[in-house]
């Protein structure tokens, strides 16, 4: 597996979650908006104490409780102001830090350097530097750093980005559907399953970037992030079942573990049928391509009510492909541990459904 594309995925993660903490609706948020609003400047460092102190110099104890009339009174001091990890507390203010001066940082003032280089040496914090300038607020993390915007411009882009993932939900389902058809018939080429991977990875994707954008909104991206959960319905559990359906199981592995492995892919690599087809454990040749590949079953047996994926796992174990199964009769079906006569009939009349609705 690509460890740094996993690592990209859990920075995405840890800002989607300190997002949230700085999201309209919080007690932070609300301290953040009364320091923009007076024009004011302040260097808020959220994180633990024992990690900090060393590079805490002079300032005051305080230790109260976190609320956002306090921090706004203390940020008017210059020096910064400490709270808690789980921000409940108030550990310190007036506080002038002494980061590690080796520490690179691209940024040109004092208090925007000080927070790049707190952030980059202390892993488990973030910092938090408001501009009394330009008036902005600029949040440091680790490595990565970004800047909050207003809300009506957050809102704007998230719609505009939902617009697009509904558009390619769209085009993923009318994949699906001509998959259905191929799989019906039995004339499913290897390069068939690659596309829907691939435009199935790609709406989760942008999902994630959709999904980047909603926890910046707080409170004024519930409608959002409703529109989100509704437009993803299905999606990874599709993903997954396609690949139960194709995989080719070497070295122990199963389709959550290549699943993972897809999610690990650059932009490019998962744009490219010869990788993808490695990742499900065939040979990388572009003759492979156009080869006949048969679907096991799973994601067309999930399509039928009241079957529980237990009884698909061991109807498939039965069968081994949707072929044999479409062609099994209802004796044969009832055979298999846990289908029972009244399940098999309902899966032979759930399959001629299928097969004629894509007829």
């Amino acid at each position: 597996m690509d460890v740094r594309m996993d690592t990209a995925k859990q920075r995405q993660g840890k800002l989607i979650e300190i997002l949230e903490k700085v999201s309209p609706g919080t007690e932070l948020r609300e301290a953040i908006d009364r320091i923009l609003r007076v024009h004011s400047g302040a260097l808020v460092v959220v994180g633990g104490i024992t990690e900090l102190r060393h590079i805490m110099s002079g300032g005051f104890k305080i230790n109260i409780e976190f609320s956002a009339p306090r921090l706004f009174e203390l940020a008017k001091m210059d020096g910064a102001v400490i709270l808690s990890d789980d921000l409940k507390s108030i550990h310190f203010a007036n506080v002038h830090l002494v980061p590690d001066a080796s520490i690179p940082t691209h940024e040109a003032g004092m208090r925007h350097r000080t927070a790049e280089r707190v952030a980059r040496g202390h892993g488990n914090a973030f910092v938090i530097a408001i501009s009394e300038k330009m008036n902005t607020v600029s949040i440091y993390v680790g490595d990565d750093h970004f800047t909050l915007e207003n809300i009506p411009l957050v809102l704007a882009k998230a719609d505009q980005a939902l617009q697009t993932l509904s558009r390619y939900r769209a085009r993923l389902d009318k994949e699906y559907g001509h998959l259905n058809t191929l799989e019906i018939e039995g004339m499913v080429m290897l390069r068939d399953v690659i596309k829907v991977v691939q435009r199935n990875e790609m709406v989760t994707r942008i999902a994630d970037e959709v999904r980047f954008q909603v926890s910046e909104l707080g409170k004024d991206g519930r409608l959002a992030s409703l529109q989100l959960n509704e437009l993803m319905a299905g999606v990874e559990e599709s993903q997954k079942l396609l690949i139960k359906d194709y995989l080719i199981q070497r070295d122990g592995r199963d389709s959550a573990s290549i699943a993972r492995e897809l999610e690990t892919l650059t932009g490019d690599e998962f744009m490219d049928d010869l990788t993808v087809a490695r990742a499900l454990g065939f040979r990388s040749s572009i003759e492979l391509m156009n080869k006949l590949v048969r679907t096991r079953g799973y994601r067309v047996l999930s399509m039928i009510p009241r079957v529980p994926s237990s009884v698909i796992d061991r109807v498939v174990a039965r069968f081994d492909n949707l072929k044999n199964i479409m062609t099994a009769s209802p004796a044969l079906l009832d055979e298999v541990d846990g289908v029972g006569e009244r399940r098999a009939h309902a899966i032979k009349e759930g399959l001629d459904r299928i097969s004629e609705e894509k007829a």
